[in-house]
């Protein structure tokens, strides 16, 4: 579904991911690299770096997880002005955040059981 979902993507657009621990968001993130173009095999959970940047594919995929960080820390990031211009910014852990982002798409991600998750999504 990531994969198919990544065609509709536009350079500039915000995709926030959350679900809770083993849900599938790094796996989603896979998925969106996978459909534009970038090896899925490269990606992997950002914890401990906080952001990835993955190019080489027809837009660049930059890789934000939250996780880690209270509310305060990721105001720091900065990321609403991380200059994600010229690609995709997708954030896993949203809700550490303090502010909106207007126009960002919000896919959830439910664990139904071991091997079937629910994925719904919205534009804020």
């Amino acid at each position: 579904m990531a994969r198919a979902f990544a065609a509709t993507l536009a350079a500039g657009d915000v995709v926030l991911l959350s679900g809770t621990l083993g849900a599938g968001k790094t796996a989603f993130v896979r998925g969106l690299a996978s459909g534009l173009g970038i090896d899925p095999g490269e990606v992997s959970s950002p914890t401990f770096t906080l952001v990835h940047e993955y190019r080489g594919g027809r837009l660049t995929l930059y890789h934000a997880d939250l996780y880690r960080l209270d509310r305060a820390a990721a105001d720091d990031l900065g990321l609403e002005e991380m200059g994600c211009a010229d690609g995709v910014l997708a954030i896993e852990w949203p809700d550490r955040l303090t502010y909106e982002m207007p126009g960002a798409l919000t896919v959830n991600l439910d664990i139904v059981d071991d091997t079937t998750r629910r994925i719904t999504y919205s534009i804020r």
